[in-house]
């Protein structure tokens, strides 16, 4: 049986989100083909794990949680993935054999823990360090599309620096764009910290509240007639296949973190994540629209090397029937499962695919070369006594 590690919480702003999406994915995965070994990660970047982890009800009480659950770290020994407890009297609590990171933004979604995971050379679900980041940042991603040819709006960005110092300078070329624009922290998702500025104002107050996310601010036009549309894409560059499309639905200027996660209702405290959001689907946009929203999703998908299940979100003007591609989410909310039952694939079949994906991906890079057997220190076998290593520490000594 293979020993799934689900890996979700860390020190983002999305924390509560991703719990509820791995808790989803924990209890739908198959049983009878994995082991599924929870992994949290704690605000303050502590790991726990334990059973009991699989339920949200865990997380109602952290007090409970950090005395019952082990807190441990993730190595290699002698080939295999081990979570060993820590404190004076350290022992094995588990191994695992694949890492399934279920988590949503900054300092884990972004490649942080992506580039920790490959260092120790663990297979793990979704993409590679480099798209992983890329994926996070809002204006990279527009930036490669755009070298792509890809339809985006138009767009600005400035560093929060560039504004404390000049801000009438950074306002001045954001109205070039003309109101009313969406200001965005460039590297947040579930849509923190996002505002709809229709003068200087709103825009100061938005760009404000954008930077206290993050240093990096994203404006950029509001498409007029608008429909928003999202699709997933399963695969990697190899092979892949997109879902049906989802058309968005809210009351408000744009998909806030209220419609994604809280439903806008209160006849339950309990969130289902991205099931709480109003949607309609299929998305009404018809089939010209509909395979020009999928065509520019798979050339979006390879333009940044993604790999496992991502979301792809979309904007169109429904009077000029022009199609924008907004960002992308490499690990979404829900794993974005709801876009797959309707074409015939359930939430535990999805998951099965998302690990074969990984592993085919894990074959294939071990597969490249990585590093050479010529050892370029053979030559100074003796230490600092060779000639050139005598000459470096002589060189070090004259500079103190």
């Amino acid at each position: 049986m293979i020993k799934v590690g689900v890996i979700f919480g860390g020190e983002s702003v999305e924390h509560e989100v991703s719990i509820i999406s791995a808790v989803q994915a924990m209890n739908k995965m198959d049983t009878e083909k994995y082991e599924i070994v929870p992994i949290y990660i704690t605000k303050d970047g502590e790991w726990y794990t334990g059973d009991f982890l699989k339920e949200i009800e865990t997380f109602q009480d952290m007090h409970l949680l950090k005395k019952y659950a082990k807190n441990v770290v993730l190595y290699k020994r002698h080939g295999s993935y081990i979570l060993q407890s820590k404190g004076f009297f350290r022992s094995v609590v588990k191994e695992i054999d694949i890492a399934f990171p279920i988590v949503h933004g900054t300092n884990v979604e972004d490649g942080a823990l992506q580039g920790y995971l490959k260092t120790i050379g663990i297979p793990f679900v979704g993409p590679d360090v480099c798209p992983a980041a890329i994926g996070q940042d809002k204006i990279f991603q527009k930036q490669i599309w755009g070298s792509e040819d890809l339809p985006i709006p138009r767009y600005t960005w400035f560093f929060d620096s560039e504004y404390e110092e000049n801000p009438e300078e950074v306002i001045k070329k954001v109205e070039k764009i003309k109101y009313p624009v969406i200001v965005k922290p460039a590297t947040l998702g579930s849509s923190v910290g996002i505002s709809v500025a229709h003068k200087k104002e709103e825009l100061i107050e938005a760009i404000e509240d954008a930077i206290t996310y993050d240093n990096k601010i994203l404006v950029e036009e509001v498409i007029e007639n608008l429909v928003e549309v999202n699709v997933s894409v399963v695969g990697n560059h190899d092979s892949l296949d997109t879902s049906v499309i989802e058309q968005v639905l809210t009351g408000n200027d744009l998909l806030t973190y209220e419609d994604k996660y809280i439903g806008g209702t209160k006849k339950s405290s309990a969130s289902k994540g991205m099931l709480s959001a109003t949607r309609k689907i299929p998305a009404d946009i018809g089939d010209k629209l509909t395979n020009e929203v999928k065509d520019v999703a798979i050339r979006a998908f390879k333009a940044l090397n993604l790999s496992g299940d991502v979301r792809i979100d979309f904007l169109i003007d429904s009077k000029k029937k022009k199609v924008y591609i907004n960002e992308v989410n490499t690990i979404p909310g829900s794993l974005a499962f709801y876009l797959w039952e309707p074409v015939g694939k359930d939430y535990t079949e999805l998951l099965d695919e998302l690990i074969n994906v990984a592993v085919k991906d894990y074959k294939k890079r071990v597969n490249k070369t990585h590093s050479f057997d010529t050892n370029i220190l053979s030559g100074f076998a003796n230490g600092l006594k060779g000639s050139k290593g005598m000459k470096g520490a002589k060189e070090v000594k004259s500079l103190k």
